[in-house]
């Protein structure tokens, strides 16, 4: 450069000026002939990734010790999926049916088996000696595996039994004053998969308004304290209606111990990743869900929309505060996962391939 400036110093300026130009083409050309050679070192290690990973394949298959065969993730059995346990521990009123006829649907076709988990009088905190049966179960009931238990029990930490082997957890949440709503209808109407059942609340003909203008027990506040109890546990503050702790340990169970937290409004993108990460079990649900007879089963009856008066004060109240507090937390986290999970495309969602591979994979087969 300072030959640059001693030379074009004793120049006519339009020769400067060329002389300039000249000299930036010359190092756009040199960045291209860089970019390009970038390009090709990384078509070439894509290269020798692949061959490397042909190479190391056969000598699974091959079964030579210290190859990846002796790896638990690769044993050529299939024997680590067909060991999976998923646990949908539902929360009700979040289009929690729809979701698990899903998996009734595909069962036999993917074949794993689904249980639910029936508790006396929907009870979702089970008694210390059911958890340690519950626990025992899941872990060691073989004929059942592969298995989708669900049913609506809270989170429970498989861990602190001692037990080998987790099962993954899945769920999915609804905004707060939503779910109460369509609980609150569906005690007294309920919904159109099981017309004839005579529901607790039926006769009161009561509106969810008139509910909350009245102060009724069935609408009120602490009605909303669901979600967070259910993904806290089974610790007794995670039942203690306004807990700061139980939100708080809520979503750390969510982060940690959840493979994945849907919407029920957008329960297809949960459905579409929970195919491309459990295709054992949910291969062909994407499919199912838009065009399966029974992907939106279940729907309450006379449900009629909240005034926004009613709205408003529940709003007001510390405990929505909190449930809302958690469900935004939960929506935060679902989206942060389908943004790098799946991409836009002609205003569709297309889940998107893998984006890693192996390399410089040791040691060599001779």
């Amino acid at each position: 450069m300072r030959f640059l400036r001693i030379t074009t110093a004793t120049m006519p300026h339009k020769f400067q000026l060329l002389a300039v130009m000249a000299f930036g083409l010359a190092v756009l050309f040199i960045e291209k002939q860089i970019q390009d050679m970038d390009e090709s070192r990384e078509v070439l290690e894509r290269t020798v990734a692949r061959h490397e990973v042909a190479e190391a394949e056969q000598w699974r298959q091959r079964g030579e010790v210290g190859g990846p065969a002796s790896s638990p993730l690769h044993r050529a059995d299939g024997g680590d999926e067909d060991d999976l346990v998923v646990i949908y521990n539902r929360v009700p009123k979040t289009a929690s049916t729809s979701f698990t006829n899903i998996a009734y649907d595909l069962c036999g076709k993917n074949r794993f088996h689904v249980l639910h988990i029936n508790t006396s009088k929907n009870n979702p905190v089970l008694s210390l000696q059911d958890q340690v049966r519950f626990v025992h179960n899941v872990t060691s009931w073989r004929e059942m595996k592969p298995a989708f238990y669900h049913g609506h029990v809270a989170y429970l930490d498989f861990s602190k039994f001692g037990v080998a082997g987790q099962p993954r957890y899945i769920n999915v949440v609804r905004d707060p004053v939503e779910r109460l709503v369509s609980y609150y209808y569906f005690l007294r109407f309920g919904d159109d998969y099981r017309p004839g059942l005579r529901r607790r609340k039926q006769g009161d003909k009561k509106t969810f308004d008139q509910c909350v203008a009245t102060g009724g027990p069935d609408c009120a506040p602490e009605k909303l304290w669901l979600q967070i109890p259910f993904f806290c546990g089974h610790h007794s503050e995670c039942w203690n209606v306004g807990s700061a702790w139980a939100l708080q340990k809520a979503k750390a169970n969510l982060v940690n111990q959840y493979l994945l937290v849907g919407l029920t409004e957008e329960l297809e993108d949960f459905v579409m990743i929970l195919e491309a990460a459990l295709p054992r079990f949910f291969k062909g649900a994407t499919k199912l869900y838009r065009t399966g007879k029974k992907s939106h089963l279940r729907k309450t009856t006379e449900k009629k929309p909240p005034a926004t008066e009613t709205i408003s004060k529940l709003h007001r109240s510390d405990i929505w505060k909190m449930e809302n507090d958690f469900y935004q937390f939960a929506q935060e986290q679902f989206h942060f996962v389908r943004a790098h999970a799946v991409r836009e495309k002609d205003g569709e969602l297309l889940v998107l391939p893998q984006s890693f591979f192996y390399e410089k994979i040791y040691p060599k087969v001779s």
